[in-house]
């Protein structure tokens, strides 16, 4: 058993692999044609997320080839959400979420993404826009592959009410993300065209 185990798990981190260079090479040409994504993202109803009432959102600093989230931020904080940046703390543990307000100064973190520095407080967010490079209808997304957001959800979950809201160009959806029990879905999905709700049926690992 535990060598059947082994070998499903080898072919799931291929196919996610494989799923990662595909997906990677289909956001550059979406990033790359796409004029007021980031504006565009930042004008959608966000009703769904219900009021402020102090609480916290979580957002991130476009990586490469990401939809900037950088206009929905400040809408969000114009609105009275209280807005946070994730930390990469080390390898294996969940993000650590310090707030910071659009505008505010930064310093440079992992990968020279900019960061809220040292004395910023830290803080359980009540809701995280989340990257990734590609989502499914059932709200699987793929990330990098270093389980920082999954991490940061399972530990959150488990003891909050949480929103996860993936943020993307349309054109990332694929018809199925590989993944397994420990990848976190997510609860909605927010694009330049508008909100993706997930679907509610359960789909079969891998």
């Amino acid at each position: 058993m535990t060598s059947q185990a082994n070998l499903q798990s080898d072919d799931l981190q291929a196919r996610k692999a494989e799923t990662r260079r595909s997906a990677g090479a289909i956001r550059r040409q979406l990033h790359e044609r796409s004029t007021g994504a980031g504006a565009a993202l930042a004008a959608q109803d966000l009703g769904f997320l219900g009021a402020p009432g102090g609480r916290v959102v979580s957002g991130f600093y476009p990586y490469k080839s990401e939809i900037d989230v950088l206009p929905l931020m400040a809408r969000l904080s114009e609105q009275g959400w209280r807005t946070a940046l994730p930390v990469v703390v080390a390898d294996g543990l969940p993000l650590e979420f310090r707030l910071w307000r659009p505008g505010e100064e930064t310093v440079a973190g992992v990968w020279n993404i900019p960061i809220p520095d040292e004395t910023s407080p830290a803080t359980d967010p009540d809701v995280l826009l989340v990257p990734m490079l590609a989502f499914d209808a059932h709200g699987y997304r793929l990330g990098y592959g270093g389980g920082f957001y999954d991490r940061s959800l399972e530990r959150l979950r488990a003891t909050k009410k949480v929103i996860a809201v993936g943020v993307a160009y349309r054109g990332q959806q694929r018809d199925h993300v590989p993944h397994d029990d420990l990848d976190q879905p997510l609860d909605w999905v927010l694009t330049e065209e508008g909100l993706i709700t997930p679907r509610k049926d359960s789909p079969e690992c891998a």
